[in-house]
């Protein structure tokens, strides 16, 4: 085998709340997580060297990249005097809460795994998954997940109800280390219940799951936009609008397609990245060999 080409998924959080703060500074986190069917394309080839393109993307090729990251680990882990060249067609939307950077690192994970036949469990992957990002292990897992601590401790749930996901990108990202420093500052008076919302969605009910969707780190997000985007999705019908992760994507849940496509229709008069999407099962995962 020469190649292989892997899809990673974007995800949205359905939940999160902040329930805690750790000795070494680091949030304890309780949320409802979902990989939805917006993908990263990622083909890596066998190589001596180690490279890294990204065409038509302006995220940097460096050495801080995730995908970089990830490889370097994969290779440190499994001891392979190897190498590979990475290219990344970028779908998801940067600094924008839906874990692109995770979901590309997940992908080189996984496509490594296949190329060099080196075997690892998914356990294996996710441990070195986690010493690259928070979010790369349910990058790895992808679904339907309950995901709490760090994002160390995650429990895969039945599937999301079915439902259409309208997720708007403004111009303008998020950092997660300057959100979670006003959530320090700030706080937060909404808590969602993702116990409440994990037995909806063992029920099969959305209308439930729906009522239990917020964030607590949206009353301390920097983007204007999120109170105008949620206006917008509410207006036309959505079940439930909020922020996803650090921001600064928002999104809300539709239980049909008519009315998902009239709200991205009004959202696109004002912003160029407007995405219709569905939860999608799995993580990143071999497409071709």
């Amino acid at each position: 085998m020469k190649q292989v080409t892997v899809l990673a998924p974007a995800k949205l959080n359905l939940t999160l709340d902040v329930v805690g703060l750790q000795e070494n500074g680091y949030h304890n986190l309780d949320m409802i997580m979902q990989t939805i069917d917006l993908y990263e394309r990622i083909l890596l080839r066998k190589s001596m060297g180690l490279n890294l393109r990204l065409p038509g993307s302006r995220v940097p090729a460096n050495d801080s990249n995730t995908a970089i990251k990830a490889a370097l680990a994969f290779f440190h882990y499994t001891g392979l005097l190897a190498g590979v060249d990475i290219e990344i067609r970028k779908a998801v939307p940067v600094r924008a809460g839906m874990a692109g950077g995770s979901a590309d690192a997940a992908g080189v994970l996984v496509g490594l795994n296949a190329l060099y036949d080196a075997r690892l469990s998914m356990s294996e992957l996710c441990a070195i998954g986690a010493t690259i990002g928070a979010d790369v292990p349910f990058a790895l897992l992808g679904g339907t997940a309950r995901v709490q601590g760090v994002g160390d401790l995650m429990k895969a749930l039945p599937p999301c109800p079915q439902c259409i996901f309208v997720v708007c990108m403004p111009a303008a990202g998020i950092s997660t280390p300057q959100a979670f420093a006003r959530y320090d500052v700030m706080g937060s008076s909404v808590h969602p219940d993702s116990a409440a919302a994990e037995q909806a969605i063992r029920n099969e009910d959305l209308y439930a799951l729906a009522a239990q969707m917020s964030n607590a780190l949206e009353e301390c997000s920097e983007s204007a936009h999120n109170a105008p985007i949620r206006t917008i999705l509410d207006q036309h019908g959505a079940l439930a609008s909020l922020m996803t992760g650090s921001g600064a994507a928002v999104f809300g849940v539709f239980d049909c397609m008519e009315k998902a496509q009239q709200a991205a229709a009004a959202l696109k008069k004002t912003y160029k990245q407007v995405y219709i999407q569905k939860p999608c099962r799995g993580g990143a995962r071999v497409v071709r060999k």
